[in-house]
């Protein structure tokens, strides 16, 4: 009687969660922004993702649900656009209680803009530093002082240039180098996309020789991102914020992707690691570019931003593509090297040193 009333609590305690029992430790966590980014990793022939679909209060009321394989080794969260969403959904997903993630690979896996002075549109990129460029004073341009290349400088500082005299603690996040050159390793093993539109577009960069980069062929690149809820387009913001990720970094990002969440992501998992919830040295950074984030010659910043993204489509597919490399080798490789964890050789963490260590730029920790 006992032990029957015992399994209809249980059931009941499941029932009123989604029917999902508490504490599933998923191996990876693909991290999406919105539809398109999500939807391809659904009826795919690798996995089956929507095998469980668990509620999650606290998500975005577009997305919120986090989605998982059977076995729950593999899940997936579309957290939404922009800063405030990506922070609120990942803080939500770790303090729901339904998941156990000291140990899951966290994978971002969106779309970018892309500076054509690195990597062309379909390419598939791997940050170590994610920069937040948008945290910074701002003029606008038909105002800024005549010595001033730009309207954005650091905050707390008099001039572009300089480094911040303010720190929030969120402007730089620098992620595992062994993991991510692992990732990059797995994620060549794939055929990227491409299509005769892109390639169009990218015969107009080659006119010029700084961006011989932009047209080559889509390829997996390791290089930087940088995060703010501007969309921006043009040469002017291109290399203003160049500069910004390179003051911010004392030199050693270099500005690739151009996208809205990820430093409210990593603040969040960050927050997490610290609460002792996840592991900061298991984030892999993977974005895809869509487009450019400044014209190629005699083409306007203008028409760069309204007119048609003709690397949209390959860059979501190859999310897919080289995505699936690093996530599968997780998986199958799991007992042999992952469960224990990629060993950094570089700093982890925030500008702050927050989770110990000294970070490789900034002013150093501020916990010594």
């Amino acid at each position: 009687m006992k032990l029957a009333l015992l399994i209809s609590l249980s059931a009941l305690f499941q029932s009123a969660r989604g029917g999902v029992p508490n504490g599933l430790a998923p191996k990876v966590m693909i991290i999406s922004m919105f539809r398109d980014e999500a939807e391809v990793w659904y009826n795919i022939p690798e996995f089956n993702v929507l095998a469980q679909n668990i509620s999650v209060p606290g998500l975005s009321p577009l997305f919120p649900n986090v989605h998982c394989t059977k076995d729950s080794s593999i899940c997936q969260i579309t957290v939404g656009e922009a800063e405030i969403n990506a922070a609120s959904s990942i803080a939500a997903l770790i303090y729901s209680g339904r998941f156990t993630l000291t140990s899951t690979y966290f994978m971002i896996a969106g779309i970018a803009g892309v500076n054509p002075k690195v990597a062309t549109i379909g390419s598939v990129t791997f940050a170590r530093y994610a920069v937040q460029v948008g945290l910074q004073f701002e003029i606008d341009a038909r105002e800024i002082p005549a010595h001033f290349s730009t309207g954005y400088f650091p905050q707390g500082s008099n001039a572009p240039g300089e480094f911040p005299g303010t720190l929030y603690g969120t402007e730089v996040f620098e992620v595992n180098d062994a993991l991510r050159h692992l990732a990059a390793q797995f994620a060549r093993r794939a055929r990227l996309k491409d299509n005769t539109e892109s390639k169009a577009v990218r015969t107009q960069y080659a006119k010029n020789p700084a961006f011989a980069a932009a047209a080559a062929a889509p390829t997996v690149a390791l290089c930087d991102t940088a995060t703010s809820d501007t969309f921006w387009s043009g040469n002017l913001l291109g290399e203003a914020f160049e500069g910004t990720t390179k003051v911010f970094t004392n030199g050693s990002a270099v500005y690739c992707t151009t996208q809205q969440e990820d430093n409210g992501t990593l603040t969040a998992l960050m927050r997490g690691a610290l609460a002792k919830r996840m592991d900061f040295s298991r984030i892999i950074i993977m974005r895809s570019a869509s487009d450019f984030d400044r014209p190629p010659p005699a083409e306007s910043a203008l028409a760069n931003l309204l007119g048609p993204a003709p690397g949209f489509e390959s860059s979501v597919l190859n999310l897919h593509l080289a995505g699936v490399k690093v996530v599968e080798a997780i998986v199958t490789g799991w007992s042999a090297t992952f469960e224990r964890g990629i060993k950094a050789t570089n700093y982890v963490g925030d500008i702050f040193g927050s989770l110990g260590g000294t970070p490789d730029f900034g002013p150093g920790s501020i916990f010594k």
